[in-house]
């Protein structure tokens, strides 16, 4: 029960971090794009860029391709956590999974009801107001520190990865372009052969990162949003390891055996020590979990890199608020139902089944603090903007949407800061 708390902490605190650095970029792209700097800025990221495999050709600007090729980075990450919850952390059990998995609906739901009642004529948008921003939501939480329930924090991590597989089912069904049927025996065969590897217990990640390229390849071609493509090798990851737990043990206690017996005055490791340490080195990568080392591997790539380059290639936008005007109904279905859709629906859809005896509400967590939750998760942001990319194609209303995420983000957080703090006080 230790090493996972460990990991979940460190999971936390890398999260953390990496939803200040996030901050950073989204000002720094702000001051940019209102700057003199302004058009350049705008040029770099239209810039056209392309490949040719075979008969297929991939050619989008350089925002598309940090779009479409690096976020499915960060959603074969985000996969991988949805899998590894569901196998051995806070998903793993009815009992576990129940609540949280409420409270999401609930905050996915209600946000997407404001959004479609406010524009009945342009539902589209409706899956913007839908997301939370794991990193922003768990960096307000770190920043807090001890004056927040610990219990709070695994209670908006389960809450988070089930947020994030109904943005990706909402971005797999919804937000596709023309389909080009043609393509669908092809990546049907290449998602074959990723679980043709994982029949066969084939641990080496090379081969299913490989057949993971093929794999974003035809699904981009087929119209549906390439990132999925990371989401379906994440699940075709195995979880087993090549050895057990008990033979690595024996393993390594025989070559740690080795190395002390052949200690000697030489300040230089001999061969016979080093042959040691390799031994333990090949039996660490044998017990590791492929899925787990995948993750951690992807993780501070997509934290430290992936999504700051995402949000400063994409948060530039030129203050204009004649555009927000222009577009009113859509901005405030986005605000209202980020801050506003998601407490209510995270707190009333608990609350409710709390009442009618489906789940149990955990002793740890007061419905104050759930509310209080409820207002962190309404910062969309990263994953707001990016719906927003795919709901719209007017780049007028993208700049107004994001302004308006911009705004229910900021609203949001402060109001479940606020919250916060009365919880601890009282």
């Amino acid at each position: 029960m230790i090493q996972p708390l460990i990991t979940l902490e460190k999971f936390i605190n890398k999260e953390a971090l990496s939803g200040i650095l996030l901050f950073v970029a989204t000002v720094a792209a702000v001051i940019v794009a209102n700057s003199s700097l302004g058009q350049a800025y705008y040029d770099l990221w239209h810039l056209p860029l392309g490949i040719n495999i075979g008969e297929i050709k991939v050619s989008m600007t350089l925002t598309y391709w940090i779009d479409d090729a690096l976020m499915a980075l960060f959603f074969l990450m985000v996969g991988l956590e949805i899998k590894r919850e569901m196998l051995i952390g806070e998903l793993s059990t009815v009992n576990k999974a129940s609540f949280p998995l409420i409270a999401a609906v609930g905050g996915m739901a209600v946000p997407a009801l404001i959004y479609v009642a406010l524009n009945p004529d342009n539902p589209l948008g409706f899956g913007v107001p839908m997301a939370t921003d794991i990193a922003f939501a768990l960096g307000i939480l770190m920043l807090l520190g001890k004056r927040v329930n610990p219990a709070l924090k695994l209670f908006l991590v389960a809450l988070a990865v089930v947020d994030d597989l109904g943005a990706v089912l909402v971005v797999a069904t919804v937000y596709t372009s023309e389909i080009q049927s043609q393509y669908f025996i092809h990546a049907g065969i290449v998602y074959a052969l990723i679980w043709i590897l994982n029949k066969r217990g084939v641990t080496n990640l090379l081969p299913y990162l490989l057949l993971g390229i093929a794999l974003w390849v035809y699904i981009h071609a087929i119209g549906i949003h390439a990132t999925i493509a990371g989401v379906l090798l994440a699940f075709a990851i195995p979880i087993s390891s090549k050895i057990d737990e008990k033979e690595f043990i024996n393993d390594t206690r025989e070559s740690i055996d080795e190395f002390e017996k052949n200690m000697d005055a030489v300040p230089v490791l001999n061969h016979h020590q080093i042959d040691a340490l390799e031994t333990i080195g090949y039996g660490y990568d044998k017990v590791q979990n492929p899925l787990v080392r995948l993750e951690h591997n992807l993780h501070g790539l997509s934290a430290f890199f992936i999504m700051p380059l995402f949000a400063f290639s994409n948060a530039g936008v030129l203050i204009d608020f004649s555009t927000v005007h222009a577009n009113l109904p859509i901005v405030l279905g986005v605000v209202l139902g980020l801050v506003f859709g998601k407490p209510l629906g995270i707190l009333g859809f608990t609350y409710l089944a709390h009442k009618f005896n489906i789940v149990k509400k955990p002793d740890t967590i007061s419905w104050s603090e759930i509310l209080a939750v409820g207002f962190i998760a309404g910062i969309g942001f990263t994953m707001s903007i990016f719906i927003t990319h795919l709901a719209f194609a007017s780049e007028e209303v993208i700049s107004a949407v994001k302004l308006g995420v911009f705004a229910a983000s900021f609203v949001a957080a402060v109001i479940g800061v606020f919250l916060l703090l009365r919880v601890k006080k009282n």
